[in-house]
């Protein structure tokens, strides 16, 4: 292996370590969050974190079907938090 490879390997395991904390810290949050506000918060993040450890994987494991699967993690992630903020200001998801 080249110098250039150990060191992407090196940052692929240390950006993994960054965003698995970044997703146990925002759990906490989500347990222990004062305010609905701040759980949904948590929520969007755990998905954008989630979002990020799929993508790491696909460029780890040099496979591109993670990529598309991020696509839809990103969708739906993003769908649920505009749904579960407007659930929350108008009591109904559906006017």
């Amino acid at each position: 292996m080249t110098a250039a490879a150990d060191f992407m390997n090196i940052a692929i395991i240390i950006t993994f370590a960054v965003l698995a904390l970044g997703q146990i810290l925002s759990m906490v949050r989500l347990v222990l969050g004062p305010t609905t506000g701040d759980r949904i918060l948590a929520l969007d993040t755990m998905v954008i974190n989630a979002l990020g450890l799929v993508v790491l994987l696909g460029i780890y494991q040099g496979v591109q079907i993670y990529f598309e699967v991020s696509l839809l993690i990103a969708m739906l992630g993003f769908l649920s938090t505009v749904a579960l903020a407007r659930f929350i200001l108008r009591r109904d998801i559906i006017e």
